[in-house]
Parts: structure tokens; C-alpha cells; sequence
């Protein structure tokens, strides 16, 4: 049995997989147990360097250093990411479609604006909004999320579009559809599904991004961590990034988990919405065949 990208592997091949995947897990249990005896040898395992977490020293409780995480540094965070997500889903789209623009006149610009944006780091347009534009701190990081994203998934859904097979555009302009009807009635909502993995996994790349804005001086979860460090004593800095780093885990692995969830509803939807063949005969009479003499 063969699939589309490669021949299923055979008894020798699958063998070889067994053993090199026993090599890997024992090969990572391996440094597990040597990042924990490090850890050990270094104290970062006891206890005084842990309890900042939930018996911080200087009078603070652990409410305070979790609500400086969780409220205001993820709340900054997430925050930013609410904006610049929608902004930049939003752009991408329209790039999307400046970018599959039948005239090629037409379609440079897009191209130029998409290979510029893809090609800046995302700090370095954060600095242009805060040193050039005159921005604060949270413009400044909306505006490098977005323009580096957009241009991401500009590209995510262009490529949606030319995967699906040209006889879908032909027919809807063979029964009438204008060239924008064809687009977000048939084109778009397909790419859009086919390639739902690929934008979540960008927006989550877009919330972890986000962490960048510490350096232009945004309150955000890095920032919050960093300050909390600063204050207790760097001997505290490991349990506050383990936490931070927690937290990062929890909300990422939350929205992949949403986007397996919406990309089973919209494939079940998307089934359960294909028309009745029956149905439509009895509606409209047969579908084909000759006509009644």
C-alpha cells in the first residue's frame, strides 16, 4: 500500500523505526537525568528557590507574584495578540487577494509588500514604530506583529487557493458568478479550512512573538518575569521563568487544541452540508437522463 507522498514502509523499514525510537526515548531520558543532576549539583532544585512561587520573601505574598504574571504580564500579552491577530488575519486576506490579482501590474505590489514584511525580523519593526514612528510600547509591538504576520499568512492562504482544482473556478464561471462572488463563496471558505492548521499554528507563533515586546520596554510576561527576578534576587530566576514558560505552554497548547476542535466541527459541518442527490431530484425532477417523450 502506497500513499500520495511516499510508499508505506515494509517490515524492515518498520523495524528500524521501532528500534531508532527506542534509541530516542532512551537517548532523551538520558539528558533529562542529566539536566536534573546538574540542577542538583547547582542547588536549583531546593526549596528556598522555589518558594517565591508560594512563600515569597520582602513581605509579598504569592498572590502578588502570580497576579504580576498572570494578570498583568499574560494580560499584556494576550492583549497585544488580541489586536494584532485580527489585524493581521485581516491584511493577510487582502494581500491574499491582491496577490492572485489576474494582472501581473497588479499583482507587484503585493508581492513587494509581502516579500519585505516576510523578510524584517519582528523586533526591528517593533524599533521603527517606537524610534521612527514615535509610538509607545504597546503600538509599537501591534505594529511589528501585524505587518511580519500578514505577510505570513498572505502567503498561507494564496497557497489554499492555488490548491484547490481550477475546474472549481471554471464551473462557478460557467453558471454566472463574478470573480469576487467566486472568491468568498466557493475559493475562500475551502482555503480557508484546508489551511486552518497552518494559521493557528502562525497566530500561536504570533503570541509567542509577542514576548519580544519586553525589549522595547512592554509589560508583557517576559517583562513581568524580569522584574519579579530584579526584585526577589536572581536566585529565584529559574522558578519564575519554569513558571512563566508554564504558562506560555498552557495558553499554546489551549489554542492548538481549539484549532483540532474547530477543524473536526468544520469538517463535520462541511459533510453534513452536501446536498441530497435524492433530494434534489424529487425538488427539481431527475438530474439527468433523457428527456420525457
Amino acid at each position: 500500500m502506497t500513499s500520495i507522498l511516499y510508499d508505506a514502509p515494509g517490515p524492515a523499514a518498520r523495524r528500524r523505526e521501532r528500534i531508532g525510537s527506542v534509541v530516542g526515548v532512551v537517548v532523551l531520558l538520558l539528558v533529562l537525568a542529566a539536566g536534573v543532576r546538574y540542577a542538583e549539583s547547582q542547588g536549583l532544585l531546593t526549596a528556598e528557590r522555589w518558594d517565591v512561587l508560594y512563600d515569597p520573601p520582602k513581605n509579598q505574598t504569592s498572590a502578588d507574584v502570580w497576579r504580576s504574571m498572570v494578570v498583568t504580564g499574560l494580560g499584556a500579552t494576550l492583549r497585544a495578540a488580541a489586536v494584532a491577530a485580527p489585524l493581521a488575519l485581516l491584511f493577510g486576506l487582502v494581500l491574499a487577494l491582491w496577490r492572485t490579482a489576474r494582472l501581473s501590474l497588479l499583482r507587484a505590489p503585493a508581492i513587494v509588500v509581502i516579500e519585505i514584511f516576510r523578510g524584517l525580523p519582528v523586533l526591528l519593526m517593533m524599533f521603527f514604530g517606537l524610534l521612527v514612528l514615535g509610538w509607545d510600547a504597546f503600538a509599537s509591538v501591534v505594529f511589528g506583529l501585524t505587518v511580519y504576520n500578514m505577510a505570513i499568512i498572505a502567503e498561507i492562504l494564496r497557497s489554499g487557493l492555488a490548491s484547490l482544482p481550477k475546474g472549481q473556478t471554471e464551473a462557478a464561471y460557467a453558471v454566472g458568478l463574478s470573480r469576487l462572488q467566486t472568491l468568498f463563496t466557493i475559493l475562500l471558505p475551502q482555503a480557508v479550512r484546508n489551511m486552518l492548521p497552518s494559521l493557528v499554528a502562525q497566530l500561536v507563533v504570533l503570541l509567542k512573538d509577542s514576548s519580544l515586546g519586553f525589549i522595547v520596554g512592554y509589560p508583557e510576561l517576559l517583562r513581568s518575569i524580569q522584574l519579579n527576578a530584579q526584585f526577589f534576587g536572581r536566585e529565584y530566576f529559574v522558578a519564575l521563568f519554569a513558571a512563566g514558560a508554564g504558562i506560555f505552554l498552557l495558553v499554546n497548547i489551549t489554542l492548538s487544541w481549539l484549532a483540532r476542535w474547530i477543524s473536526r466541527r468544520t469538517a463535520r459541518t462541511s459533510g453534513a452540508t452536501l446536498p441530497d442527490p435524492t433530494a434534489l431530484e424529487l425538488e427539481t425532477g431527475p438530474l439527468a437522463g433523457p428527456a420525457p417523450r
